[in-house]
């Protein structure tokens, strides 16, 4: 597959469910059948790419006009699992959150309000044929959501040093779960957020993914990629990195009403991502 640029795209993380070919409709679940046998499957970087190059024209594209065929293919339990890339839905769920994010000033000069108001127009017609539309991938800038580590294990935690050029082999680190465990990790968490603490934010992110989980299948994959964050956090401290355990530990003190060492768990992930934070502030 070609690609846009060689330039390594940074700073974003995913969380991405794969679901067998069981559960997709024909003549989907043919496409992704054919598709998963292909050579040349892309990467995250390549999806990124071809989002940027939507930005250079001007004016810009800021939601692409044809939803994409691609999608990221994983084999696990014997069984080819697809997670579908739905890049025109997610392109206007990115917009609206951007809508909020930036100042006024600033978002009128990167996508000036006629275009903005036309995506939004095409999303509400698009929306009304599809009501019960929901995204594969979950993307995050600059950080990994707390709430995301809950659904993973540091078992399951898989890290690959890069090769000596990044930019051909960057490093990985992601985990991978069973949707099943991913489903009773946040019905757990919850439980003991709600007896030890009142409501706020990591509750509320915690219903919400918990929400979107239920809407796939049961025999699906939950993948937590640090994709370009891997770029923010030097190499050490990547390596050492073990957020996943550092919120267990603390959910689970929550549990046995140890609020000092909770407390010391959610310091070591603040001081892990204070150095990203940093960062996205410098820029």
């Amino acid at each position: 597959m070609p690609k846009v640029t060689s330039v390594i795209v940074p700073y974003a993380s995913y969380l991405r469910v794969y679901e067998p070919l069981a559960a997709f409709p024909e003549p989907e679940r043919g496409h992704w059948a054919r598709y998963a046998r292909r050579d040349d499957l892309p990467t995250y970087q390549d999806e990124l790419r071809r989002a940027l190059a939507d930005l250079v024209p001007t004016p810009p594209v800021p939601v692409p006009v044809h939803e994409s065929g691609d999608a990221f293919v994983l084999e696990a339990g014997g069984a080819i699992c697809v997670c579908p890339w739905r890049t025109r839905l997610r392109g206007w769920q990115a917009l609206e959150e951007v809508v909020e994010e930036l100042p006024p000033p600033v978002l009128d000069a990167a996508l000036p309000p006629v275009l903005r108001r036309q995506a939004a127009q095409d999303h509400e017609r698009w929306l009304a044929r599809n009501p019960d539309a929901r995204p594969w991938i979950r993307t995050s800038t600059w950080q990994v959501p707390i709430n995301w580590f809950v659904l993973v294990a540091d078992e399951e935690r898989e890290y690959v040093k890069g090769a000596g050029d990044e930019a051909a082999a960057p490093p990985v680190l992601r985990y991978r779960t069973p949707m099943v465990q991913a489903r009773r990790r946040v019905a757990r968490a919850l439980r003991a957020l709600r007896e030890a603490v009142d409501e706020g934010p990591l509750i509320d992110g915690l219903v919400d993914v918990g929400r979107w989980l239920e809407e796939f299948h049961p025999r699906s994959y939950v993948e937590l990629d640090y994709g370009g964050l891997v770029h923010a956090l030097p190499a050490g401290e990547l390596e050492d990195d073990h957020s996943a355990a550092d919120v267990a530990e603390g959910i689970e003190a929550l549990r046995h009403g140890d609020e000092a060492a909770a407390g010391a768990a959610y310091g070591r992930l603040v001081d892990r991502w204070r150095a990203v934070r940093d960062r996205r502030s410098a820029n």
